[in-house]
């Protein structure tokens, strides 16, 4: 089968590689109609993801065809289609019994950074039961792919850990997909305002179209001293960082106001600075996660009944012939102004 694969930081070849099979009871072989390319990806090829090797399928997202099943899987059979979850959950271990898929013992996000993932004609999807979605007849393959991770980790690591009210003030450092995501579900509880903060004015100019009610460009290095003018000196009571880049993480820390949340998403290569000496006094809490997927139900139910239309984060279409344009594509986005493109296997 075709496959991308990872070869070192900065290097990646679109590869003939043996077809997956069953190597645990538990596991499904799903072939894989339509995947996407993650900001995680990005971060993995910089090296800053050291639990994925050289020579692992890249990729975590997807939908698909069940071709084949483990004997103890029971939710599934062959010919169901299906959605990829990114985090692979057991539900038995004490990590699954707290919701913390991410952090499964024998599973958590390991599609595309410790086993082989779903940038490939095939993969195999350990603890297929509690790890896949049955796609609902009818529902939008395209719009289901940002089901797989990006819709979850937005909701899950930027809106709940943000813990978006009614009434808020909310700012999302980051309009790049995820960005966009936690913008989206963030409207779900209902703030009075959602301040997008990025240096690109094509993302903030979607941003608007998705249901921002301010956007700033931070090219000048003035963005603390827009917000707080936006909030008459008070700051915002929810800051998502949404891009993992010191800069990134530091401006939440300028613009939250007392009692606030700073919840973090991005992917963090480098150390960041935590800034104790102004903070120490102001009621903040900080919230890191991995997504855990629990709300894939939810956001699935919503998705079905149209409440939300992630399909909009779509800008671009690529075979996988052509994946290697599609990482261009995507990893130019300032030239090219993509956020998520989706790649037909």
């Amino acid at each position: 089968m075709k496959a991308l694969v990872y070869l070192g930081p900065g290097k990646k070849a679109l590869e003939d590689r043996p077809k997956p099979d069953i190597s645990a009871p538990t596991d499904a072989i799903v072939k894989v109609t339509k995947t996407t390319i993650c900001g995680t990806d990005l971060h993995i090829l910089k090296g800053d993801v050291p639990t994925c090797q050289a020579g692992t399928i890249l990729g975590h997202e997807g939908v698909g065809i069940v071709e084949k099943v483990g004997e103890a899987v029971t939710a599934f059979k062959p010919g169901d289609r299906v959605l990829i979850s990114c985090v692979s959950a057991c539900g038995k271990c004490s990590y699954c019994r707290k919701g913390m898929y991410s952090h499964c013992s024998t599973g958590g996000w390991i599609l595309g950074n410790s086993i082989d993932g779903t940038q490939a004609e095939f993969v195999r999807t350990p603890h297929a039961d509690t790890s896949l979605y049955p796609i609902p007849d009818g529902a939008d393959e395209e719009a289901l792919v940002m089901l797989s991770d990006i819709l979850p980790t937005g909701f899950e690591c930027g809106v709940l850990n943000g813990k978006v009210k009614p009434g808020d003030i909310v700012s999302i450092v980051g309009a790049g997909p995820i960005g966009l995501a936690a913008l989206l579900t963030a409207q779900f509880y209902s703030p009075a305002e959602i301040i997008m903060i990025d240096l690109d004015d094509n993302r903030l100019e979607m941003a608007k179209r998705f249901g921002a009610t301010a956007t700033i460009n931070s090219t000048d290095g003035k963005a603390k001293d827009t917000v707080m003018s936006m909030t008459n000196g008070r700051g915002v009571d929810t800051a998502i960082e949404a891009v993992g880049i010191p800069a990134t993480f530091e401006l939440c820390q300028e613009i939250i106001a007392p009692g606030g949340t700073i919840a973090n998403i991005g992917v963090h290569g480098k150390k960041v600075d935590l800034h104790l000496e102004s903070l120490w006094d102001r009621n903040i809490t900080i919230t890191t996660r991995l997504v855990d997927t629990a709300s894939t139900p939810m956001l699935l139910n919503i998705l079905t009944a149209n409440k939300i239309d992630p399909k909009m984060l779509i800008t671009h279409r690529f075979s996988l012939e052509n994946v290697i344009d599609a990482y261009e594509t995507f990893e130019n986005a300032a030239n090219t102004k993509a956020l998520k493109v989706i790649i037909n296997t």
